[in-house]
């Protein structure tokens, strides 16, 4: 069929923008292979290219290349390298990422339907493995796989012909696939049709990935890959732009009141679909699955492995805005979060409500450094308490504060109070052995009587719930004294739970 196309004269009026206006089921495809008498190309044409070679402007992650604003196809010359770094994926822990140009997901590429791409994939001399990449915007054999298998310190080249519009995913195609796409071998390729895309204020890139470690969630140090785990496909951290950071606090996204914002939303995988959900929006439209029609008023779009999404909506009022994995436990347990910040006027006939991060953002609300900096500080054997009361703060914001408040004082009545609470005084084996293991049932502080719940929060790991602890009897009026890592460690090693209970 796409090779018909090349002879055939097919007019489908329509792009992203326009007339989808007014038909939801409008197209991005846009091909017509009619040429003038001169033999010169119209818009739609799969003709030979027009004009001078163009080097594509590619872009890290959540940053998007301009439109290419041309009339006429192009030869466009893409020119990616892979690199294996070492980066942070969450405080305080760092991974062995397989890269394309140095990012997870890799650089945005951005072309026109009718162009010709000229694609260079270098693989870096001090990568230690081969590696290769399948476009999923490519008709041919691997996507590209089969022409592009790079050693290290290597170059291969091929050529391609983007024949359809729309937004695709690319990855390593290398066996073992699944490894060196759960490594962070992936990104998106956005192929525009004809006439380009409607004009918006802001568009970013962002894109999820499961990833599988020997160690255990936000386990200080660095996590090595776990090849078990991915074939069970039970993954430690699920991660926007691969890392928890990526896009919170300093990092997220920003926007202001009023504006339009397009999001090219991908999902490396290399196992799980993602149930993509902004809080407190809803998207006006979205082009499921990164295809050529779309659907409207959608509150959360599924994006199968290997898939994309281009969601776009306007920002009415300001707040921060969160991303997830609407899979909630990926979000507040595995890391898939991330923030959009809102900027301007309150519009109270839309929204009149007051914001509480704390509720959705969790630790994310807050900068995480101090965590890091006490896990470097573990590392180099110069921990202090006080470094400990930093880091525990950072946390107790995410972990603790929606039920005992961020003063400590709890809820009267439902949440006994940390502030000034005798209970503390029951000494750390038995505060880490409720942390880990919850309460439930009737307990008395302070001479009042509650009887509500606690759950289980044995995923903290044990130097985050030595920080928090710390942080809390340092406190509030609390009597002071520190909680050890090595402390949490022999009470978790001396529970019996269920089989994954302790994460």
């Amino acid at each position: 069929m796409k090779r018909h196309l090349l002879a055939l004269a097919i007019a489908i009026p329509l792009a992203l923008a326009g007339c989808g206006r007014d038909n939801p089921n409008a197209t991005l495809d846009t091909r017509d292979a009619a040429k003038d008498t001169s033999g010169s190309a119209t818009p739609g044409d799969f003709g030979p290219p027009q004009g001078e070679p163009i080097n594509a402007i590619l872009t890290s992650p959540p940053l998007v290349p301009p439109a290419t604003g041309r009339t006429a196809p192009a030869k466009v010359v893409v020119n990616l390298e892979v690199k294996e770094v070492d980066m942070e994926m969450s405080e305080g822990v760092t991974y062995t990422f397989w890269t394309f140009g140095g990012t997870v997901p890799g650089s945005f590429i951005r072309v026109r339907q009718g162009d010709t791409v000229e694609f260079h994939l270098n693989n870096h001399p001090d990568s230690k493995m081969p590696h290769n990449i399948d476009l999923h915007g490519v008709t041919g054999p691997g996507g590209g796989a089969a022409s592009t298998f790079t050693a290290p310190g290597h170059s291969s080249q091929f050529t391609f012909k983007a024949l359809n519009a729309g937004l695709y995913v690319y990855h390593c195609a290398t066996a073992p696939v699944g490894m060196h796409v759960a490594n962070g071998m992936y990104g998106l390729i956005l192929v525009e049709p004809p006439e380009g895309l409607p004009a918006v204020d802001k568009e970013f890139y962002v894109m999820q990935g499961d990833f599988y470690t020997t160690s255990k969630y936000r386990e200080k140090g660095h996590a090595p890959f776990d090849m078990q785990r991915a074939i069970d496909e039970n993954p430690t951290y699920v991660l926007f732009n691969g890392s928890e950071s990526a896009l919170t606090g300093d990092n997220a996204l920003k926007a202001n009141v009023g504006e339009s914002v397009r999001m090219y939303v991908g999902n490396g995988g290399p196992n799980l679909i993602s149930s993509f959900h902004v809080i407190g929006e809803i998207f006006d439209k979205v082009w499921f699955e990164g295809g050529t029609k779309y659907q409207e008023n959608v509150q959360t779009t599924l994006i199968p492995a290997g898939g994309a999404a281009i969601t776009e909506f306007r920002t009415e009022v300001p707040g921060s805005y969160v991303l997830v994995d609407h899979s909630l436990f990926r979000a507040f347990n595995k890391g898939a979060l991330a923030i959009m910040k809102v900027e301007g006027e309150p519009n109270l006939e839309i929204y009149s409500g007051k914001e509480v991060d704390s509720t959705y953002l969790g630790d994310k609300a807050a900068s995480l450094a101090p965590v890091a900096d006490a896990a470097a500080a573990f590392a180099a054997g110069t921990l202090t308490k006080e470094d400990q009361v930093k880091a525990g703060e950072a946390l107790f914001a995410g972990t603790c504060s929606t039920c005992h408040q961020p003063d400590g004082k709890g809820m009267a009545g439902v949440f006994p109070p940390l502030a000034g609470s005798d209970y503390l005084a029951k000494g750390n084996e038995a505060l880490v052995n409720v942390v880990l293991n919850g309460l439930s049932g009737p307990v008395t502080v302070n001479g009042q009587d509650y009887n509500s719940v606690m759950p289980p929060m044995s995923q903290l790991t044990d130097d985050e719930v030595a920080n928090i602890l710390t942080y809390v009897k340092n406190s509030w009026g609390n009597g002071g004294g520190q909680v050890t890592k090595e402390e949490v460690a022999r009470v978790r090693a001396g529970t019996e739970r269920s089989e994954g209970a302790a994460h």
